[in-house]
C-alpha cells in the first residue's frame, strides 16, 4: 500500500496527528505496536490513573468528608477488584473511541512493530513474525516515551514497579516506597494514602515537584505531609534489595551524609520517562538523535526528508496535550498548511488533591532571565465557592509583566486547579495582560473568581483579602 502519511505509535500525539491528516485529505495509516490504540496515555498512563485518582478520592470524601456536610454513612468498605473494573473499563472506552475515530475517518490501521527502512518506507512485524512493508510520502514518528529507571535497580512489575505495575497492584499496600517526587510518583503515591497505604517519597531535589514554581512546590509538600505522606528530600537512591515480603530501598545524602534505607512491601519506581526509539532503525536510516531525542526543525522536521517527529520524543515536555498540539501542527505542515504550536502557553497539571496547575513563567524563571514583573496572589480561604465546599487548601498566583502588565504564567494550588488553569492559557495565548483578566466577569460564587481577584491582586486591588 502507498499512502501520504504514516504514522508511528497511536498515543496523543500520533492518533491526533493521523485524524488531522485525514481530514486535510491525506491517505493515512498508522502502525500500533500494542494490540489496542491510544498508547501509555490512554493504556497505562493519563486514563487509568486519573480513574484510580477519582475513584480513591471519592472513597477519602466518604470516609472523612460526608460528616462534616450533615451526611451519616457507614465507614466505607474497599471494593479493590470493582475499582480496578472501573480502571479497566474507563480505558476501553477510551481506546474503543480511537478505534471507532479512525475508521470514521477512513484511517489504516497496522498492528505491529514499526522501522524505517529509509524515507517513505516502513516495515511492519506483526506478532506472528509477518513482515509487511508501507510505502508513504511522509513519515511522522510518535512513539512516546518509556519508563525511566536507576542503573542497577531492576523493574520486575511485582515488588519494585514502574507505573503501569503500580495501577495494577493485587492489593493495596501496607507501605509505599515512592523514588520521585514528581507527578507520577505523587499522583500514584496519593491513590495509594487515600485507602490507608503508608507512603515514603525518596527524592533527588530538596522539593517535591522540581522544577514547578518554588512557592507552590513548597505548600504542596506541607498539604501532602499533612495527608500522611512521609518525604526524604535531597537523597540519592544507591540501591533496592528484594527481601521476603518487599524490598528495601537505600539512600544517602545527595550533599553527603550518613545513609539511610526505608522498607516497604511495594516499591514505585518514578524517576521519569525516556524517550522511546528503541528498533525503530533510525541510526540506519539516517536521523539525528541528541541525548536520546529526535532532533526536529521549528516544522517537526528531522535531517532526513519526509521523516517528522512530534510528542515524548523530541524536545520539550512530556504532555500528552502538548504532543497533540504539535500532532495537529504537523499534520497541517505536511498538508501545506502553517501549523504552530505556543510552547509558552502550555499547561501542566498535577490531579491530586488538592491539585497543582501551572502555566508559562515561574518566579525563579523570571528571575533568571532578570524580567521584572509583578505578582498577584489570591487564597481559597476567601473564595466563597471553597468555603462551601470545604476545599480551602491553596492559592492562585498571576505573574505578569512590571511594564506591559501581560501574563507570563498563572500558578493554582487547590481544588479543580486544572480546570482553573484554561483560562489563563486562553489569556496568554491572545497575549492578554493581567487587567485583561481582572476586568473579565465571573460567575459568582465560582472558584474561578480566585483567578479574577488573584488578577485584581497584581495592581493591588483584589476586593476580598
Amino acid at each position: 500500500m502507498s499512502y501520504d502519511l504514516v504514522v508511528i505509535g497511536t498515543g496523543p500525539g500520533g492518533y491526533v496527528c493521523a485524524i488531522r491528516a485525514a481530514q486535510l485529505g491525506l491517505k493515512t495509516a498508522v502502525v500500533e505496536k500494542r494490540p489496542t490504540f491510544g498508547g501509555t496515555c490512554l493504556n497505562v498512563g493519563c486514563i487509568p490513573s486519573k480513574a484510580l485518582l477519582y475513584a480513591t478520592e471519592m472513597f477519602d470524601q466518604a470516609a472523612h468528608g460526608f460528616a462534616p456536610l450533615g451526611i451519616k454513612i457507614p465507614a466505607p468498605e474497599l471494593d479493590w477488584a470493582a475499582m480496578g473494573k472501573h480502571r479497566d473499563d474507563t480505558v476501553a472506552a477510551n481506546v474503543n473511541g480511537v478505534s471507532f475515530l479512525f475508521k470514521k475517518n477512513k484511517i489504516d490501521s497496522v498492528i505491529g512493530t514499526g522501522r524505517i527502512v529509509a524515507a517513505g518506507k516502513v516495515e511492519v512485524t506483526g506478532a506472528d513474525g509477518k513482515v509487511q512493508t508501507l510505502e508513504t510520502k511522509n513519515i511522522v514518528i510518535a512513539t512516546g516515551s518509556d519508563v525511566a529507571t536507576l542503573p542497577g535497580i531492576n523493574i520486575d512489575e511485582e515488588t519494585i514497579v514502574s507505573s503501569t505495575g503500580a495501577l495494577v497492584l493485587e492489593s493495596v499496600p501496607k507501605k509505599l516506597a515512592v523514588i520521585g517526587a514528581g507527578v507520577i510518583g505523587l499522583e500514584l503515591g496519593s491513590c495509594y494514602r487515600r485507602l490507608g497505604a503508608e507512603v515514603v517519597v525518596i527524592e533527588y531535589a530538596d522539593r517535591a515537584l522540581p522544577g514547578m514554581d518554588m512557592e507552590v512546590s513548597k505548600q504542596f509538600q506541607r498539604l501532602l505531609e499533612r495527608q500522611g505522606f512521609t518525604f526524604h528530600l535531597g537523597q540519592k537512591v544507591t540501591g533496592v534489595d528484594k527481601v521476603q515480603g518487599g524490598a528495601i530501598v537505600r539512600y544517602e545524602p545527595a550533599a553527603g551524609g550518613e545513609p539511610g534505607s526505608v522498607e516497604a512491601d511495594i516499591v514505585l519506581m518514578a524517576v521519569g520517562r525516556k524517550p522511546y526509539t528503541e528498533g525503530l532503525g533510525l541510526e540506519e536510516a539516517g536521523v539525528a538523535l541528541e541525548r536520546g531525542r529526535v532532533v526536529i526543525d521549528d516544522h517537526f522536521a528531522t535531517n532526513v526528508p519526509g521523516i517528522y517527529a512530534i510528542g515524548d520524543v523530541v524536545r520539550g515536555l512530556m504532555l500528552a496535550h502538548k504532543a497533540e498540539d504539535e500532532g495537529i501542527a504537523a499534520a497541517e505542515i505536511i498538508a501545506g498548511q502553517a501549523g504552530h504550536v505556543n510552547y509558552r502557553a502550555i499547561p501542566s497539571v498535577v490531579y491530586t488533591m488538592p491539585e497543582v496547575a501551572a502555566i508559562g513563567e515561574s518566579e525563579e524563571s523570571l528571575k533568571a532571565e532578570g524580567r521584572a514583573y509583578k505578582v498577584g496572589k489570591f487564597p481559597y480561604t476567601a473564595n466563597g465557592r471553597a468555603r462551601a465546599m470545604r476545599h480551602t487548601d491553596g492559592f492562585v498566583k498571576v505573574l505578569a509583566d512590571a511594564e506591559t502588565d501581560q501574563v507570563l504564567g498563572v500558578h493554582i494550588i487547590g481544588a479543580v486547579a486544572g480546570e482553573l488553569i484554561q483560562e489563563a492559557a486562553v489569556v496568554m495565548e491572545f497575549g492578554g495582560s493581567s487587567e485583561d483578566l481582572a476586568r473579565t466577569c465571573h460567575a459568582h460564587p465560582t472558584m474561578s473568581e480566585a483567578v479574577k481577584e488573584a488578577a485584581m491582586a497584581v495592581e493591588k486591588r483584589a476586593i476580598h483579602v
